[in-house]
């Protein structure tokens, strides 16, 4: 099971068409109409600092994160720092966070055809719910890579599923492959800032997403001080900050 932070996509001009044209397929298109902007806080893999560092922080706020969960990496460790075990999950799902659904095993969705990608979810699905878990509307795909196929499988299943390429959900936008925004490395934090202020300008849904939430982060991840200015920042300039199944709902996704 490759981590996030060992990651590599294929670089290949095959894979590169692949990209290029998977995001012209299966398409589900969006319609926003939105008073304010919204903003969604996300979190993949889900080490523990997301729950107790960035949850604390968003609860201490009013607020709610995502929390994209692949049930087989429960209670590991990694370089992102332990995992969230199903008792965290399931008292962080009790406090009003969403847990969504991040396929079981961490699987490449770019590589995997339709059935395996479809048996992953599902494995996944029966995993939460055996931890007493309500069943997940919203989907990232682990590394952000997508096929058609994959577009194909989670586009019936769930209300969005969130990619990793940047920009905002807004009238036109691929619902079967939604735009997000990193806040990870160096500059991840002013990255996140300036797509805040071009949601707040547009009135359109931002999705942000991180990993571990620590005083020295991993690569995919970022320090609480980052975070917290994050979270700051959107509540001063008047988003609604909303779980990504919240604000799908608000679209009529």
């Amino acid at each position: 099971m490759l981590a996030a932070e060992d990651y590599s996509p294929d670089r290949s001009l095959k894979g590169k068409l692949r990209r290029r044209i998977v995001r012209l397929q299966s398409r589900r298109p969006a319609h926003v109409a939105l008073e304010r902007p919204m903003v969604s806080f996300s979190f993949d893999d889900v080490p523990i600092s997301a729950i107790d560092t960035a949850g604390a922080m968003l609860e201490a706020r009013g607020a709610r994160g995502t929390y994209f969960i692949c049930a087989g990496l429960n209670g590991q460790d990694s370089r992102m720092g332990a995992y969230a075990t199903r008792a965290q999950l399931h008292a962080a799902q009790a406090r009003g966070h969403e847990i969504a659904c991040h396929t079981f095993s961490h699987l490449d969705c770019g590589a995997a055809d339709g059935v395996a990608i479809a048996s992953d979810v599902a494995r996944n699905d029966e995993a939460l719910a055996d931890w007493g878990l309500p069943r997940t509307t919203t989907f990232a795909y682990p590394y952000g890579d997508v096929s058609h196929a994959a577009k194909q499988v989670t586009g019936d299943r769930f209300a969005l599923s969130r990619a990793l390429h940047h920009g905002l959900v807004e009238t036109g936008s691929d619902l079967n492959q939604a735009p997000a925004v990193g806040i990870e490395g160096p500059d991840g934090e002013q990255v996140a800032l300036r797509w805040l202020e071009r949601a707040a300008q547009r009135k359109a849904w931002l999705i942000l997403y991180t990993h571990d939430v620590r005083e020295a982060p991993s690569p995919v991840g970022c320090t609480p001080a980052a975070f917290r200015h994050l979270v700051d920042a959107a509540v001063k300039a008047g988003f609604d900050i909303v779980t990504v199944a919240e604000g799908a709902r608000r679209i009529g996704a």
